[in-house]
């Protein structure tokens, strides 16, 4: 990509929960957009969104689309990416695709920037945003893998509804007042209902009894972290919050990590906050994530169970961080 002062960027999805917040993220954080081309589906015909003070209108998106772009930021599932971001990498444009179509493509960059910035010059047009609750761990884990070697990781997520999207939200702001005033809930986005209560089922399952969600963090996580040897065992939960998804991580180290050695290394971790002091219930906890840019850590402790072992409790804005932020960092470090 050649250097300028500013660039032409595409937000592919603009209209959704990912597009909406990825406008934001590109605005707050002063990327350098000469021109902002909005896309979305038919059904957003006519719809405007503000952009830096003014209002742009979002056009239907075609292969004709990204003419004149330099970057774009896909967020409109995987079956949309497959069929446009090779059109965006005809026009001239670097694709950063925030969906699974292209993420374990052996040609095509799985990227955390704090934790393998390096792969991002490998691109052939696409980089890959990884999978929301894999991007959280990762950059919690890196550090300490880089310190004493994971050899296993055992991972229970709670996940927060709007990974879903809109409509999920929705359906569970809804299926609340309907549990509250003693009426049944209608299930149009889950299928048993979400509010006050939680499912053990996130994607499809498939034929080894794990979900593609719970796949995802398997295959990313090595793929990112650069080692097919490690081991991982997940879970993935919904969970009714609105926003932040958590997770309870079981890790097992080659080389013995005490909790405070944890404590010192992740409190020098890019991208990392340490809140640990349970003696004043100081712990990461979705609502105080939600808006922010860290992934939180706390509850680290050594695990009784193992020789070399922590368990730790990590929380992130799952929109923010697990979408947007990660998706315009890499943006920042491509330009």
């Amino acid at each position: 990509m050649k250097k300028k002062e500013k660039y032409n960027v595409a937000v592919v999805g603009a209209t959704g929960a990912v597009g909406n917040e990825m406008i934001k993220v590109l605005e707050q954080r002063k990327f350098p957009v000469d021109r902002i081309t909005l896309l979305a589906s038919e059904r957003s015909d006519g719809a405007t969104l503000r952009f830096n003070g003014k209002e742009e209108k979002v056009s239907i998106l075609n292969k004709d689309s990204f003419q004149g772009v330099d970057i774009a930021l896909f967020s409109a599932g995987a079956s949309r990416s497959k069929e446009f971001a090779p059109a965006a990498v005809e026009s001239g444009a670097v694709v950063i695709d925030n969906s699974s179509a292209f993420r374990m493509d052996p040609g095509t960059p799985l990227v955390v920037p704090e934790v393998n910035p390096g792969d991002i010059p490998k691109h052939k047009g696409i980089i890959a945003n990884p999978n929301c609750s894999t991007i959280q761990m990762v950059v919690a884990l890196k550090p300490l893998h880089d310190r004493a070697r994971i050899k296993r990781i055992v991972v229970s997520t709670y996940q927060a509804v709007s990974g879903t999207g809109k409509k999920a939200i929705e359906e569970l702001r809804r299926q609340s007042g309907n549990a509250l005033n003693g009426e049944k809930a209608e299930c149009l986005v889950y299928p048993h209902p979400i509010a006050f209560n939680c499912l053990p089922h996130i994607d499809v399952f498939e034929p080894n009894g794990y979900t593609k969600e719970e796949m995802k963090m398997v295959n990313e996580t090595r793929k990112i972290m650069g080692d097919q040897s490690i081991a991982v065992a997940p879970t993935t939960v919904r969970v009714p919050v609105f926003a932040g998804h958590s997770e309870s991580v079981s890790i097992e180290t080659e080389e013995k990590l005490t909790a405070d050695e944890a404590r010192e290394i992740l409190s020098r971790a890019p991208g990392v906050t340490v809140m640990d002091d349970p003696s004043r219930n100081i712990y990461p906890l979705p609502i105080l994530a939600e808006g922010k840019d860290d992934v939180f850590v706390g509850r680290i402790r050594e695990d009784i169970s193992i020789k070399n072992g922590l368990q730790m409790w990590i929380v992130s804005d799952n929109i923010r961080k697990g979408a947007t932020l990660n998706a315009v960092q890499i943006a920042e470090l491509l330009i």
